[in-house]
């Protein structure tokens, strides 16, 4: 009997206390502003994104680095004046616009806790993202009112854009449980160029970065043991962007096809607020986001939220 339950007990620490095991991670991301419950329905109105990662077989690593993964995703974006329903041009404060992609990641992950990642999309922005038709369907489906305006929507235009984010931990409490790290990113391409720096601040039950679902970096095995089986934690990053370019408000950098364009306020400020729960095989996370003026017109500050699901699995 106490051989058999030693063997029980064994079985049940190797599920729990190894289950960072798991190689890949299946998701989704919507963000909308909606979840607000402010009856807004403006400017960045609606995100829908899915995501496939996998951890990368450790064995040629150096010293210096945990861990190292790869992603996959897609995603649209979709974009609206103050309404979605304003029919006439004069009246709208920003163009509509939509997004649709498909891009690729990979992550470097270091001992001394600092992220690097690299990625890339390709893409359209116009009637081909198809964001109208989204919304229209949306909108149908739920009983919410019939867009209109899209017919001044910004025009087709093929969309390359290369990104780079770091990200490194600044301090940690001797309970590990506050932590604060810095990071910056830089975008350029076709669509979306500029550049930015945050700080990010965690409090709760916390893993190292390179153990993180904040970084998506629970899949894979680190070479240094996490802190806790599970993440809960409550978090919060101001961050000051420049805005060097943005297509779904500026039109295509190569013609001016576009009915309804507007200039960029170059300096955004945004402050997001976030809870995390993270297990070994799901991710949730909610968060909202408060940003200031980005367009030169009338158009106001804007605030959304976005939840993220995700599950782990393969050996």
């Amino acid at each position: 009997m106490r051989s058999l339950l030693t063997t029980l007990l064994f079985c049940l620490i190797t599920v729990v206390g190894f289950g960072q095991s798991f190689k890949s991670e299946f998701g989704f991301k919507t963000e909308n502003d909606a979840y607000l419950a402010t009856l807004n329905d403006r400017y960045y109105t609606n995100g829908l994104f899915i995501y496939f990662r996998r951890a990368i077989n450790p064995e040629k690593f150096s010293d210096k680095i945990e861990k190292k993964t790869y992603e996959i995703s897609a995603g649209q974006k979709m974009y609206t004046p103050f309404w979605g329903s304003v029919a006439k041009k004069e009246d709208q404060d920003r163009p509509f616009a939509g997004y649709l992609y498909a891009g690729a990641a990979y992550s470097i992950f270091y001992k001394k806790e600092k992220v690097l990642k690299m990625s890339s999309e390709i893409g359209i922005v116009g009637p081909g993202s198809l964001a109208e038709d989204a919304q229209e369907f949306l909108h149908k489906t739920v009983g919410f009112y019939t867009p209109s305006g899209w017919e001044y929507q910004i025009k087709n235009d093929f969309a390359v854009n290369l990104s780079a984010s770091y990200s490194q931990l600044l301090l940690r409490t001797n309970d590990d449980i506050v932590d604060l790290s810095g990071q910056g990113y830089a975008n350029v391409g076709t669509t979306f160029s500029g550049l930015g720096t945050s700080v990010l601040f965690r409090a709760g039950r916390l893993n190292q970065l390179f153990n993180s679902s904040y970084h998506n970096a629970v899949i894979g095995n680190a070479k240094t043991a996490k802190l806790n089986q599970s993440e809960f934690y409550f978090y919060l990053k101001p961050q000051l962007n420049y805005v060097a370019y943005d297509a779904t408000i500026q039109g295509s950098l190569f013609n001016n096809n576009s009915p309804l364009t507007f200039g960029v306020k170059p300096v955004v400020f945004e402050q997001q607020f976030g809870v995390n729960y993270s297990s070994n095989r799901f991710t949730a996370d909610f968060n909202i986001i408060f940003k200031t003026k980005e367009i030169k017109s009338t158009a106001e500050a804007q605030n959304y939220g976005g939840l993220s699901l995700y599950y782990r699995f393969g050996r």
